[in-house]
């Protein structure tokens, strides 16, 4: 499997459309058990803007950034939360029991790894009790703008250069986090959003999947002019999946949200 290669200034284009997921899952995590010294794990922090946010809601807490990208956790270090500590491991062999966490969250990652529903264990057990798990993770796989892109890697014209899909993003129905928060051990709160994004510009959609569902395609097109042809192409086809209207572009953001408190 490819590793994505990153770009912290792309994810970060739509800084604000992004962490708003973040902020409505962090709304319902309750008070964890140890006020004003708490120790939160920030699981796939990528470049701190989630790490940011979760510095305003715990001011005081011990803040610990995981994340598999070297480039990410450099912006994260000078421009995302500069007062946490940040750590280069990937989240699936990342063990947070040493840290003895009140909170362990993952923002928008969960869907780049296979069998994630086999972290929550390992997460809700390092847990002090009165502790929570919080993720969420997009749930617009079959939107058209991953319909799209699956199709046109399987065109006579890309398929043979980018093979196989890198790396097979995707979730689970939410009822399947909800028993599976249950089976470790914690009460859980699951629900879904649909966000009507708009966004400006000329092809937004095509500037938003840069920083996330298309960089496993854009780390496989090594040749400029490959690059450049594959993203024509997209690019028209997101015009007419996304017209502009009076609004901007509207892109519908459908999220999952999941949060466990440990028993």
């Amino acid at each position: 499997m490819t590793t994505p290669v990153w770009d912290p200034a792309q994810y970060l284009r739509f800084a604000d459309e992004r962490t708003r997921p973040l902020r409505d899952l962090l709304a319902r995590v309750p008070s964890l058990p140890h006020p004003g010294e708490e120790t939160i794990l920030d699981i796939g922090c990528g470049p701190g803007n989630s790490t940011a946010v979760l510095r305003e809601r715990w001011p005081h807490a011990r803040l610990t950034g995981v994340d598999n990208s070297a480039p990410m956790l450099a912006t994260a270090r000078t421009e995302g939360e500069p007062t946490a500590d940040y750590l280069l491991a990937d989240a699936r062999d990342y063990d947070p029991a040493p840290a003895r966490p009140d909170l362990v969250v993952s923002n928008a990652t969960l869907q780049w790894i296979d069998g994630h529903l086999g972290l929550l264990p390992r997460w809700a057990a390092a847990l002090r009790p009165g502790g929570a798990v919080a993720f969420q993770v997009p749930g617009n796989f079959g939107a058209p703008s991953h319909t799209l892109l699956a199709d046109l890697r399987r065109s006579p014209r890309w398929r043979a250069l980018l093979g196989e899909d890198p790396v097979r993003a995707g979730v689970h129905p939410p009822e399947r986090y909800l028993d599976a928060l249950a089976a470790a051990g914690c009460e859980p709160d699951v629900w879904e959003t649909t966000y009507l994004t708009p966004l400006p510009g000329p092809d937004p959609v095509l500037e938003w999947v840069k920083g996330t569902a298309l960089r496993p395609v854009l780390t496989r097109l090594a040749d400029p002019e490959d690059r450049a042809a594959f993203l024509a192409e997209y690019g028209r086809l997101l015009r007419e999946a996304y017209p502009a209207g009076p609004s901007g572009t509207v892109f519908p953001f459908r999220r999952i949200f999941a949060v466990g408190v440990k028993r």
